[in-house]
């Protein structure tokens, strides 16, 4: 009961630091808000919780090996209030010193501490996964964001060029240069565009929304986002190898480390098991005494008189309960190398879609200024015009969709090789 009071009190330590030590940022980087999420996070703060009150039961379990020692006693007043009854009040008291010691365990105790000595360090490998958990999902919420803001703005001059040729439209009206059929193709247009740059904005707060929520912010809290320029040659870095990211990633995710220490575990529980078959042998002895009001001797003589004294041994066996770890941990390398593979061919493949969406904008661009110049020349009909306007903006989406994909991927990959994730 002791350790677990000291476990929680540690833990409750443990979980107002980082609240009380780190001021939100002004302006929020990847870099804050990946450092926010850490020292915030719950269910990270829980997992720290949880080692240090493993660290306490280690050191209960180290105590097993030292002799106990505990002290009893108790005390008993009556009161008979009919005076036929006999004496109308009794005293009586006991007081008993006991002592323990295992002789022989086959080993057990000992190596039960070695079996929590690991356990401690797989707990605390699973605070780092977790906190490489919120770190992946912290950076997915952050691209996300810069892709929304990007597609917001797209949309935003979409909306111009639409509103200047609906005004250009009714020039030409005026003029007599184009017909009210036209104009109202380019009113519509017009409309649809605004709508689509709502959906924009709409995407974008609830991107925002979903990154506040993973940094578990208040109702209240506000958030301004650097948002980085990112170029073409950010876009398109040299990746590294395939092979070079997974044996990097075999040596530094806690994921593959825990499960190596739960192998020695196992181990260390099979060892347990077998020594199971040999007998517990606990010595144990106490001293005893005992005093009464009314029997008409004195608490000193009373106290001789009952003194006792008793030593015991006692044998116990156990179960055999042997874990296999072996075939976990072949399987975490397995979905290690799985997760290694599909990050790396998604960073090619969206390197491959910029590329190719960085020319098919070149000449969407200058299909649609011909195209503009030709439907006010009236060699262009509207449906031509708004045709071409649709192909310039789903290609400038292609292009930031494969932009942000490209950048995403290149950071789970510096994640995968233990590089610190950053946009700039």
């Amino acid at each position: 009961m002791n350790a677990y009071w000291k476990g929680i009190v540690l833990g409750l330590v443990v979980l107002s630091a980082p609240v009380m030590a780190q001021e939100k940022p002004a302006v929020w980087d990847l870099k804050s808000c990946i450092n926010y999420a850490r020292a915030h996070n719950i269910q990270i703060r829980q997992s720290r919780i949880a080692w240090e009150e493993s660290l306490e039961n280690t050191k209960q379990a180290k105590a097993d090996r030292l002799p106990s020692l505990s002290f009893t006693t108790a005390h008993n007043y009556v009161n008979r209030p009919r005076p036929e009854a006999g004496d109308k009040n009794s005293y009586s008291g006991s007081y008993n010193l006991n002592s323990s010691v295992s002789l022989f365990e086959g080993g057990k105790i000992r190596k039960n501490v070695q079996q929590m000595d690991l356990q401690n360090e797989v707990q605390g490998l699973t605070i780092k996964e977790s906190e490489n958990n919120i770190e992946l999902a912290i950076t997915q919420a952050f691209v996300q964001v810069l892709y929304a803001d990007e597609a917001v703005k797209i949309n935003e001059g979409t909306v111009e060029v639409s509103k200047a040729q609906r005004d250009r439209g009714k020039a030409l009206l005026e003029a007599g240069a184009l017909s009210k059929a036209d104009l109202a193709q380019l009113e519509a247009q017009y409309a649809t565009d605004k709508y689509q740059l709502v959906v924009a904005r709409t995407t974008l707060a609830n991107a925002q929304l979903e990154l506040k929520q993973l940094l578990e912010l208040g109702v209240n809290d506000q958030m301004e986002l650097a948002i980085p320029q990112l170029t073409d040659e950010s876009v398109l870095v040299v990746l590294p190898s395939k092979e070079s990211v997974y044996l990097t990633s075999l040596g530094i995710m806690p994921e593959v480390k825990y499960n190596q220490l739960n192998i020695r575990v196992a181990n260390l529980e099979k060892e347990k098991a077998w020594a199971g078959y040999l007998p517990d042998v606990t010595l144990s002895a106490g001293l005893g005494t005992s005093h009464a009001s009314g029997i008409g001797t004195g608490f000193g003589t009373q106290t001789k008189h009952n003194w006792s004294e008793n030593i015991g041994l006692t044998l116990n066996l156990a179960k055999l309960n042997i874990e296999n770890a072996q075939l976990n941990y072949e399987n975490v390398q397995k979905e290690l190398l799985k997760s290694v593979e599909t990050v790396y061919q998604d960073a090619v493949s969206a390197q491959n879609r910029f590329r190719s969406a960085r020319e098919n904008l070149t000449a969407t661009e200058l299909s649609f200024e011909l195209t503009q110049e030709q439907f006010f020349l009236k060699a262009k009909n509207t449906v031509e015009l708004m045709t071409e306007k649709n192909n310039l903006l789903a290609a400038r989406l292609e292009l930031i969709q494969a932009k942000y994909m490209a950048i995403l991927n290149q950071q789970l990959l510096n994640f995968y090789q233990g590089i610190e994730i950053s946009i700039q």
